[in-house]
């Protein structure tokens, strides 16, 4: 309806059925409104872990930029952070390029002088070079493991023995498809490991690109054993990563890693046991108890959950009347935050959020627990006539949110550094409780 924003309730949600989520909140059903990601800048190149600074998560690599102008221009912000200076290269595409694919040919040269480059301004050559390339050359059908076979035969000829090239895809076309491009990214990023004896006192946690926050699942497998406890984001050198390879099993924190820890059980035979990112105390210890029995440990977590459920008592003694609306561009599943909200003794009027089949099973949840609450999505068209004033929110969750309701109290609650299990539990009522002592939109 033009002029006002599409949304459904979860009770009308839950009573169509997943097989039956209307279009307009299926964001490959029709056009495409950029929210949220222009808020964020969060292309799959920009602001946040999209595909440029995933593909950079490995300690020594670089990366080239194989795409338009237009394509490659928003690396920009990109290169003035932290940790990426002199780290991204650019080979242009030229209007007969994205005719003929001329451009592949000159790609091992390019190669070569990225690696020179570096050498002569850091002493020593990437270890990795990542060959991100974007939708032109999906449309054009490149065999980007053949392109990479050929750079890395350039570097061989040219000294550069030590140097692996290997293909980042930037293909929004994809994101709806089997392998999107953050799961093929991270696919990739451990398809360096190499096979390695194993320590049955090292762990991987695998999922995020910057280190998981120090919280309670660290101090167990402490106490159960583990002596290295190994991410991506705490590597410090190559040789390090490398080491992720002799884990005993991994923990897989996001589901999106899945693919990438199957070809490691396969390759490197290391086992993964998955732990989502919830707010619900009562599934947060169910999936401990559920670890603690297939890692063959045990875990005493009364202390953290006692801990996390008086930082849930002390905003509802505090604010015992809250209404949220919460969105996508943050720390959380919205469904699961919002289920665990209401349980809370909190109202949930708003979510703005693709419904993927995959969360259905909250908003059945979420339709017998407050069967009024909207549902609308990010990328529908019709967010452009989004109306505030309907809503009754006291405080919102996630940048988006933020944006669609000025003047209400906002925590993004979108860091890189993730929140997980009970410690972030207490660390999000903090930051709740925080913002709406100090009015903060």
């Amino acid at each position: 309806m033009v002029g006002k924003a599409v949304s459904f309730t979860a009770a009308e949600l839950a009573g169509l059925g997943k097989d039956s989520i209307p279009p307009e909140l299926l964001s490959g059903q029709g056009l495409v409104y950029s929210s949220p990601a222009t808020l964020a800048y969060n292309s799959p190149g920009a602001e946040g872990f999209g595909v440029k600074r995933a593909g950079l998560s490995v300690p020594e690599s670089v990366m080239l930029i194989l795409a338009p102008g237009c394509c490659g221009r928003n690396t920009s912000l990109i290169s003035n952070m932290p940790g990426y200076k002199n780290r991204f290269f650019y080979l242009e595409m030229n209007e007969a390029d994205l005719v003929t694919g001329k451009h592949l040919s000159r790609v091992p040269e390019a190669v070569s002088e990225v690696c020179s480059f570096t050498r002569e301004i850091k002493g020593k050559a990437p270890r990795v070079v990542m060959i991100c390339i974007t939708c032109v050359d999906a449309l054009l059908g490149t065999d980007m493991e053949r392109v990479c076979r050929k750079a890395e035969e350039a570097l061989r000829q040219n000294g550069f023995s030590d140097t692996r090239v290997r293909p980042c895809y930037m293909y929004a076309l994809t994101r709806e498809g089997r392998r999107p491009p953050m799961v093929h990214v991270r696919q990739t990023l451990y398809s360096l490991l190499e096979p390695m004896d194993k320590d049955p006192g090292s762990v991987n946690i695998i999922g995020n690109f910057a280190p998981l926050a120090e919280g309670e699942l660290q101090k167990y497998l402490r106490k159960a054993g583990v002596r290295n406890i190994r991410q991506i984001g705490t590597c410090e050198s190559y040789d390090e990563f490398l080491k992720m390879a002799c884990a005993n099993f991994n923990i897989v924190t996001d589901a999106e890693v899945r693919a990438a820890c199957e070809d490691m059980n396969t390759v490197l035979n290391i086992p993964y046991i998955e732990l989502t990112r919830v707010h619900g105390i009562d599934k947060i210890s169910l999936q401990y108890q559920a670890f603690a029995s297939a890692a063959g440990i045990k875990i005493d977590d009364s202390e953290d959950k006692s801990l996390a459920l008086e930082a849930v008592e002390d905003l509802r003694r505090s604010y015992p009347d809250l209404t949220f609306n919460i969105g996508e561009s943050s720390n959380c599943n919205p469904f699961e935050l919002a289920v665990a909200l209401v349980r809370y003794g909190f109202k949930v009027g708003e979510i703005y959020s693709n419904v993927a089949p995959e969360r259905f099973v909250y908003v059945k949840q979420l339709a017998k627990l407050s069967p009024e609450t909207k549902i609308f999505s990010n990328m529908e068209p019709t967010m452009l006539y989004y109306d505030v004033s309907g809503s009754e929110a006291d405080i919102t969750i996630g940048k988006d949110a933020g944006y669609y309701c000025p003047g209400i109290p906002n925590i993004p609650w979108n860091s890189d550094i993730k929140p997980f299990g009970y410690q972030g539990v207490i660390d999000l009522m903090k930051a709740i409780k925080d913002a709406l002592k100090e009015g903060r939109s």
